[in-house]
């Protein structure tokens, strides 16, 4: 039987913390004299309050976990996240629209990156929301990207509650990784590498003479693959090519298992460079990036390293599925907006803040496809698919098809909704694959230079939908609507 009562204790714990973090935004607010600190002061006073009264209630509870109970409290959490974390902007009337609020809160806690702002200065200069706002928007993503549940591990072990389940939850993928036997470690060191590369960030960005500011913000959005920016035109407003070269280094190293980075971090390259999907993830980056440079040189006019510049940045951006522009992109030929099309269903590294199908689930299936051609030569031989020199085990390659299909299947199902809700082919793809892949941007009237503000109410929930659906790997939601999951 489910313990319902351990995940409203749990749940209770989890927006204790959101309210905390969102209370860190109302100092901002009055460093820059906006009129937001006590619509700020409230909202988390609101979270942190309800969180605490069911804490106290059910805090006697029966601590054991389960599978299930992991995966409604992780499902649950992310909902309640986005209920509670729109309260800012609704309260203080910046976003009127309770919808477009929550969209915009799922959007970022999900680390999509797609928005329904429109309301910005013409000439950028001005913030589309107070700082405070601004800050609490960026911390969304950036609370997300590493998951507020793994954050959770670290306490949840000192009040007698064991993490595995919640872990399993929040971090699926058919090569789970652990840098530590016990979860509680394990998770600090997660968050205490996502800490140090999000400061280095910061203080390169500044030295790029960026404001302190927009750094910390967009250090954030990077570091999570989310993609929110304080300005209209994104990253192209900066107009620098080192801060371009910046932030897409960053979201290299965002799309990377951050496992690795811990080993790089530790000195220990030779085990980095040894990891296949590590490999593979660089090669498809360079391959897509040289392609559609020598498409941009040959189909325009610009100079070979402003081409390979635009190139670099946006393969890398939809690639680790953090969605920043530095131009627009369907602006291009329309062969290498097709390539883009195609990388938004790679995705980042397992253990990454990236979304998408995950760059190991792209290798797993390319080799087991090859194999297939070799056994139908060989019926006989048993031929199995490696991947960094060891047997993957048949059922973790059943999983990865089992995903990609269901994973294929959801697109579908989602462009015939959005398109049955008046929405043009184009956009129903570039929405439905950048909702569900966490991306952001997609094409057709959602590209780089528009956004979402133009969808209807139900568009909105139902790609609010899939932004859950697409950061949860499919399962963790899905489970949920299958009558065997509420079974004894």
């Amino acid at each position: 039987m489910i313990n319902f009562r351990v995940v409203a204790f749990i749940l209770g714990i989890l927006l204790v913390i959101e309210g905390a973090f969102m209370l860190l935004s109302a100092p901002v607010s009055l460093f820059y004299n906006d009129p937001d600190a006590l619509y700020i002061f409230v909202s988390a006073f609101i979270t942190a309050f309800s969180g605490f009264l069911l804490w106290a209630i059910f805090r006697n509870c029966n601590k054991s976990i389960g599978k299930r109970e992991g995966y409604i409290i992780v499902s649950l959490g992310w909902i309640l996240f986005s209920f509670f974390g729109s309260l800012p902007f609704y309260i203080s009337n910046s976003i009127p629209s309770y919808t477009d609020a929550f969209f915009e809160t799922m959007s970022g806690f999900t680390t999509t990156g797609a928005s329904i702002l429109v309301d910005y200065d013409e000439s950028s200069n001005m913030f589309l929301l107070s700082h405070g706002l601004l800050f609490w928007r960026s911390m969304t993503q950036w609370l997300g990207g590493m998951g507020i549940i793994v954050l959770s591990l670290v306490i949840l072990p000192i009040l007698g509650i064991g993490g595995m389940q919640l872990f399993t939850a929040e971090v699926p993928g058919p090569t789970p990784d652990k840098l530590h036997p016990r979860i509680k470690e394990t998770a600090k060191r997660l968050w205490g590498v996502y800490m140090f590369i999000t400061l280095a960030e910061v203080i390169l960005l500044v030295l790029g003479k960026m404001p302190l500011f927009d750094a910390v913000c967009h250090s954030f959005t990077t570091l999570a693959t989310g993609g929110y920016s304080i300005k209209q035109e994104s990253i192209a407003f900066y107009s620098s090519p080192y801060i371009q070269y910046v932030i897409t280094f960053f979201m290299i190293v965002a799309g990377i298992n951050f496992s690795l980075s811990y080993f790089s971090l530790k000195l220990k390259f030779k085990r980095v460079w040894s990891n296949e999907e590590f490999r593979a993830y660089l090669s498809f980056i360079g391959i897509f990036t040289v392609i559609i440079t020598l498409l941009l040189i040959v189909n325009g006019d610009q100079a070979i390293e402003k081409s390979f510049r635009d190139a670099l940045f946006q393969v890398v951006s939809i690639m680790t599925t953090t969605g920043y522009a530095t131009v627009d992109y369907l602006n291009w030929v329309p062969s290498a907006v097709i390539l883009l099309l195609v990388l938004m269903f790679f995705g980042g590294s397992a253990g990454s803040t990236g979304g998408s199908i995950k760059i190991v689930r792209v290798v797993l299936m390319l080799k087991n496809g090859f194999l297939e051609l070799k056994r139908l030569i060989h019926p006989n031989a048993i031929v199995p698919v490696r991947l960094d020199k060891e047997a993957v085990k048949p059922e973790i390659i059943t999983n990865v098809l089992a995903f990609i299909s269901v994973y294929i299947l959801i697109t579908v199902i989602g462009v015939i909704v959005i398109s049955s809700a008046g929405n043009d082919l184009d956009t129903s793809v570039g929405s439905v694959a950048a909702t569900l892949g966490n991306i952001g941007p997609g094409i057709g009237d959602v590209g780089p230079a528009l956004n979402y503000a133009g969808f209807g109410i139900f568009s909105k929930w139902f790609l609010s939908f899939l932004m859950l659906v697409g950061r949860l790997e499919l399962f963790t939601v899905l489970i949920l609507f299958t009558p065997s999951f509420w079974k004894k």
